[in-house]
């Protein structure tokens, strides 16, 4: 994995090489994340790593920082635990085996709950982090297809052939009340429950989260983002940036300023991949 941080603090960058993964698929992939013109920091935490064809967004909740330290405490983990578990024989299943997932689908699995669990710790360890969490999305690689997994209100949408499908469902209070209000318009992301979590790491010892695995398609583009985005731009927007020319750098960096531009307050997070060519 590949990164860059540039001269502003509130800004992360990965400047990754196209890399060919493990099982000979060629993924290209591209991040951004900025702190928007209101916040002091930024509280959103993203990587990659085009060798496993592991990618990870997490949006961090707490006063202190301690948003930020729960997001990167959240995807640190994600990372070491896939990267150490990758062609590991011998693996054990703390949380148990979900015999409906397969082997790929288990380790993201048991990664989302082992980084649960570190946020939890580091929360109950000291006061100034009391109450921190984070979401998360992670999509993981096989030969074959992909795994998502995701907690909280970030997203994971799918573009292909012109069409923008999301592939998660935010753990927000307004969806467990049964709200029929399409998540894509305008009166979701302006309705004043849209932005309470049902479900983050960190928020407790056991987690609640969500994993689906789904077959591989050329010419698909994946997008996992924070509702820094998604919750500014509207799905047609989204979906029009998606379908534009442009590799993932372009496709990444104009989610991000056109979130920020349409208004958007929050932190702001975009990380786009292409899967060009299933063999």
């Amino acid at each position: 994995m590949s990164s860059e941080i540039d001269d502003d603090p509130t800004r992360r960058i990965v400047r990754p090489e196209p890399v060919l993964p493990r099982g000979g698929l060629r993924l290209n992939a591209y991040g951004v994340s900025e702190c928007g013109p209101v916040r002091q920091g930024n509280e959103d935490t993203f990587a990659l790593d085009l060798e496993v064809g592991l990618f990870v967004v997490a949006d961090g909740m707490g006063g202190h920082a301690a948003g930020e330290i729960a997001s990167r405490l959240a995807v640190e983990s994600i990372v070491t635990y896939i990267a150490r578990s990758d062609g590991d024989e011998d693996l054990t299943w703390p949380f148990g085996l979900e015999t409906s997932l397969t082997i790929p689908a288990n380790r993201l699995r048991t990664a989302l709950h082992l980084a649960n669990q570190r946020v939890f710790r580091a929360a109950a360890s000291d006061p100034a982090y009391r109450g921190m969490g984070t979401t998360v999305v992670a999509v993981l690689f096989t030969t074959s297809g992909f795994v998502v997994a995701h907690a909280g209100d970030s997203r994971v949408y799918q573009h292909l052939n012109g069409q923008l499908t999301p592939l998660t469902e935010d753990d927000s209070l307004l969806a467990a009340l049964g709200s029929a209000i399409d998540p894509s318009s305008d009166t979701y992301a302006h309705h004043p429950l849209r932005n309470v979590v049902t479900s983050v790491l960190g928020g407790d010892e056991r987690l609640v989260g969500h994993v689906t695995e789904r077959p591989r398609t050329p010419g698909t583009r994946l997008l996992l983002c924070s509702d820094g985005v998604h919750g500014v731009l509207g799905d047609d927007r989204i979906g029009a940036i998606l379908a534009g020319q442009g590799d993932p750098r372009s496709h990444a960096e104009q989610l991000v300023a056109a979130a920020i531009a349409a208004g958007g307050r929050d932190n702001a997070t975009a990380l786009v991949v292409a899967d060009p060519e299933v063999a």
